[in-house]
């Protein structure tokens, strides 16, 4: 009697369980493309607990490897320590975020591209302050830029001289300018040639089409399928930009036009 019983439990167990399983997956499946709000998804990407290590690939090839190292920004005491620091159990208080991503691309197979991205953030996403470093040697270049100071500063080094310049708000409204002191006379012609506007209200019209958008959406590693978030934006013509997600903010899958795909170490051997 205790024998069947038993057994009754254990196949009831069983079947219950195949039962909510196949109703969590159908539900997933029925979810998918369902969208998110962007701005859960991009939180969740600027507090994510770890890091996104991204292999560069382009049309298959490796080119290169890059890192998404986002960080929470916390106050600082008077004497200089971190709230984070404090005790267990007391809360910490967010001043912002920061993200930072380096790489390097080979061009060739003796010249390298190397660069990093540096981001902060204030608590509302508001951008406070950013700076793009480009090295190839002999070679450099930076640009930088502080929201409070309205200017953006612009440095070329060659290995023989370095010049810098700045420029302010005001001025990025005239770009034609900017890129015939920058590039030379010949420069803004040559961007027009390939059909990009020199017109800030063009530019701003055109970069108002520029719309990200989130959806929920599976993701198969192996004989495995984990749940993820899709971004994508639609760029000119046939062109687009998906980017997947974990759940927990973890950057998966990058795809750019002409084939170039950033692939997280994680998913490389699938």
């Amino acid at each position: 009697m205790w024998s069947r019983a038993f057994f009754l439990f254990v196949t009831a167990f069983f079947v219950i369980m195949n039962v909510l399983l196949w109703r969590a997956e159908i539900a997933g499946r029925n979810n998918i493309g369902s969208p998110v709000p962007l701005e859960t998804v991009w939180q969740k990407m600027i507090t994510a607990p770890d890091q996104s290590a991204l292999e560069i690939r382009h049309h298959g090839k490796k080119l290169g490897f890059c890192r998404w190292i986002p960080t929470i920004g916390e106050r600082k005491d008077v004497d200089g320590a971190v709230q984070g620091d404090s005790p267990e159990g007391m809360a910490k208080e967010t001043m912002g975020y920061d993200i930072d991503v380096s790489g390097n691309v080979a061009l060739d197979q003796q010249n390298r591209l190397r660069f990093t991205f540096d981001l902060r953030l204030a608590t509302n996403s508001a951008w406070q302050d950013f700076s793009v470093r480009l090295n190839l040697r002999p070679s450099q270049w930076e640009v930088h830029s502080t929201a409070s100071q309205k200017k953006l500063r612009f440095v070329t080094d060659d290995g023989m001289r370095r010049r810098e310049r700045v420029f302010t708000y005001d001025d990025l409204r005239n770009p034609d300018k900017i890129l015939r002191e920058l590039g030379g006379p010949l420069l803004p012609g040559l961007l027009a040639l390939v059909g990009l506007p020199l017109d800030v209200k063009q530019l701003t019209a055109q970069a108002s089409h520029f719309k990200w958008e989130a959806r929920n959406d599976w993701l198969t590693m192996g004989n495995a399928r984990i749940r993820v978030y899709r971004l994508r934006l639609n760029l000119v013509d046939r062109y687009e930009i998906s980017v997947l997600v974990s759940r927990v903010g973890e950057i998966l899958k990058v795809e750019l036009p002409d084939d170039i795909v950033l692939v997280n170490e994680a998913l490389i051997s699938f």
